[in-house]
């Protein structure tokens, strides 16, 4: 997953230090987070109670700027902040290294909201976690010659 940057004068929400300070660890790690993972990296910098890191993370989701990754019970930053598709998430999880793409589809969108609109369900939100085998992880055990 790229690492998308927030510039605090172009999103409306002002972040405290200790959300900053969470954003910008996930930004920087190479796979999600846990909260218990988030609160190891950031002791050094004040954080001593797992509540802190989960407030942190509860306002940073309320703005779509991490997600919660439900089967890995870890966070990532969102790869769209401030353009988040806040009713439809889908993430495709790599189960050897661990990476995470975040990804928006329009066909799967149409698709779903089809069976959404003949079904009259009411959605409130949607998150999708796709597990399997990233391109390059897939790649490695592919033969060359094949």
């Amino acid at each position: 997953m790229s690492k998308p940057e927030i510039n605090q004068e172009e999103f409306p929400v002002q972040l405290t230090t200790n959300q900053q300070r969470v954003l910008e660890t996930l930004q920087q790690a190479n796979g999600p987070l846990s909260a218990y993972a988030l609160l190891d990296r950031l002791r050094e910098q004040g954080f001593s109670a797992p509540t802190q890191v989960y407030r942190a993370l509860e306002r940073l989701t309320e703005h779509d700027l991490v997600h919660r990754l439900e089967t890995l019970n870890a966070y990532v930053p969102c790869a769209y902040p401030g353009n988040c598709q806040h009713d439809f998430r889908a993430f495709a999880i790599c189960d050897i290294c661990g990476h995470v793409d975040e990804f928006a589809d329009t066909d799967l969108r149409r698709c779903l909201g089809r069976w959404i609109n003949s079904n009259a369900f009411s959605l409130h939100n949607s998150t999708i976690e796709l597990r399997g085998e990233c391109a390059t992880c897939n790649g490695a055990r592919i033969p060359a010659d094949s």
